[in-house]
C-alpha cells in the first residue's frame, strides 16, 4: 500500500482546522497548528512533509511570511496559500515567484484543492 502524502495545514483559526483535517484525513495524513511559529517546529520534526497550505492571514505573521521562513529551510515542500480574501498583490507576487503554487479560495474547493496537491 501507498504511503499517504503528508500535508501541513497552518491556520488561526481552529475550527478551520478541525474542518480540514475531517475532509482530508481519509486521503492523506494531516497535521495541523494554529501558530506559524510552531508549525516551523513541525516542519523540523517532521521530514516526509510534502504539502504545507497556510492561511493568510493570521495574528503572529502572515502565511506569506511564514512560507518564506518554511522555504529558506525546507525549498523541497510545495507551499499553498489558502485565504477568505480577495487575492492580494503580495499573493499575486509571491505566485509569480513561485514561493506558492496556487492559492485557493474560503470556503474551500475540496476537489480544486486535492487536484492541486496530486499535481504537486
Amino acid at each position: 500500500m501507498q504511503e499517504k502524502i503528508k500535508i501541513l495545514y497552518v491556520d488561526d483559526e481552529f475550527i478551520n482546522l478541525q474542518l480540514f483535517k475531517i475532509i482530508f484525513s481519509k486521503k492523506y495524513e494531516v497535521l495541523t497548528e494554529l501558530n506559524p511559529i510552531k508549525a516551523l517546529e513541525i516542519l523540523d520534526k517532521e521530514l516526509e512533509i510534502s504539502i504545507v497550505i497556510s492561511d493568510m492571514r493570521m495574528p503572529q505573521i502572515s502565511g506569506i511570511e511564514f512560507i518564506k521562513k518554511a522555504k529558506e529551510k525546507y525549498s523541497d515542500k510545495k507551499y499553498f496559500i489558502l485565504t477568505g480574501y480577495e487575492i492580494t498583490e503580495e499573493i499575486r507576487q509571491a505566485l509569480d515567484n513561485r514561493l506558492i503554487l496556487e492559492h485557493f479560495k474560503k470556503p474551500f474547493d475540496i476537489n480544486q484543492i486535492s487536484k492541486a496537491i496530486e499535481a504537486a
